[in-house]
């Protein structure tokens, strides 16, 4: 593998805005790219998965490096030597690169694999914290599985196209997807591929999510007609779900606190031509209180740490910090008292979560049964989904119904 140095620059640089400036690993790989328009598929996909991977085991690294945060450029370069002689790159005869000891960078890889926290790069806490959730055995699978990069699924847009419509329209821009079996919308491809330039996507055909996410919208057993408030919806990805699944007809009311974010959602449901979507910001609790009591359906997608997509925000587990779980639990209490009064007796509500935590999850469905708000509702299902055993985002939900 021949290497272009201006390609390593852009991957340390990327380093340290991540690990230094604190910025986010998905914007700065946007930023980043845009350096040099010269850079082909090739050159951007050395950056992407180079800057990613090295984030990702940012702790095994730089305990190989023997370098400590704040990070200096030379240290960055010091690790970036070990991940290029742990993939079997040859070093460049470049003056940033200094002498490296292969042989003992590769002593000290085997020695540090036999140790989970180091093997799969977590802080000391978040080791502790899923092995004391989820028992030594599962966790060890779902981190190690958490550590894998995530395939590209895509989410057939119902209001425009079918999957067999979808799938010959993206190999006609020589994109291979295949369908996923016991996921009705998904479609996987079969090689990573830019779809946000392809004809398909703009036309509105589908959206890319993952194909756990892709469960929850179906979990809430819309019907058209109905009147569904999306309570914590964001930019919309289970919003625009779930307008196709109520075929355009009736209300569906996608709140959120960030009115930024509801601006992404109006365009992305104008591409997909879902017309029956209102978005409204929650910039006071009347936003939420005049719907109490109103709605068929209530999706509660609550914020949360998100350990069950750490194979899609791999610097999130650095940036978290062991008090943000306490602060998060609570949070999440007081939104599904809250949310859940928006629905009318006899409707459904969906409590959902992109984390493997039962602190997060069961746990918090169980409280919120026991609370003065949850004493009507009775928990219908539940579904914990594990990377580990299906391959995709770790993720939680829950069906309640209220009585009549």
């Amino acid at each position: 593998m021949k290497l272009h140095r201006n390609l390593v620059f852009a991957v340390i640089d990327a380093l340290n805005l991540v690990f230094n400036e604190n910025e986010y690993a998905d914007k700065v790989v946007q930023k980043v790219l845009r350096f040099d328009k010269r850079w082909g598929a090739r050159d951007r996909g050395f950056i992407a998965e180079t800057t990613y991977e090295m984030v990702r085991y940012k702790r095994l690294y730089t305990e190989i490096a023997e370098i400590k945060a704040p990070f200096s450029r030379p240290d960055l370069f010091r690790m970036w030597a070990v991940w290029a002689v742990l993939k079997g790159i040859q070093l460049p005869d470049w003056k940033q690169i200094e002498p490296t000891p292969e042989r003992r960078i590769k002593g000290k890889f085997d020695e540090l694999s036999q140790i989970r926290k180091f093997r799969e790069a977590i802080p000391d806490w978040i080791d502790e914290l899923g092995e004391k959730a989820l028992g030594d055995k599962l966790w060890t699978a779902e981190i190690a599985k958490l550590n894998v990069p995530a395939e590209v699924i895509l989410r057939t847009n119902t209001l425009k196209t079918t999957k067999e419509e979808l799938r010959k329209a993206l190999l006609d821009e020589n994109i291979v997807a295949e369908p996923i079996k016991g996921y009705p919308s998904a479609l996987k491809l079969v090689e990573r591929a830019n779809v946000f330039v392809t004809e398909a996507f703009k036309k509105g055909m589908f959206e890319v999510q993952d194909a756990s996410s892709q469960l929850v919208a179906e979990f809430l057993d819309v019907e058209p007609g109905q009147r569904v408030v999306d309570t914590c919806a964001g930019a919309g990805g289970k919003s625009l779900h779930l307008a196709a699944l109520m075929e355009n007809k009736g209300q569906l009311i996608s709140m959120d606190i960030y009115g930024s974010k509801l601006k992404e959602l109006k365009r992305r449901a104008r591409r997909n031509g879902a017309h029956n979507i209102e978005p409204r910001e929650i910039d006071s609790t009347k936003v939420f209180k005049k719907l109490y009591g109103s709605a068929d359906r209530v999706l509660i997608d609550a914020p949360c740490t998100g350990l069950g997509v750490l194979r899609r925000n791999p610097d999130s587990k650095w940036k978290m910090q062991p008090e943000f779980l306490a602060k998060i639990v609570k949070t999440q209490q007081e939104i599904l008292r809250n949310y859940s009064k928006i629905l009318k007796p006899g409707g459904k509500l969906v409590y959902a979560t992109c984390s493997i935590l039962p602190q997060e999850n069961n746990n918090q469905v169980k409280s919120f049964l026991r609370s003065e708000e949850g004493k009507d509702f009775k928990l219908v299902k539940e579904k914990k989904v594990y990377a580990s055993k299906s391959g995709y985002d770790g993720f939680y939900m829950a069906l309640l119904e209220k009585g009549i």
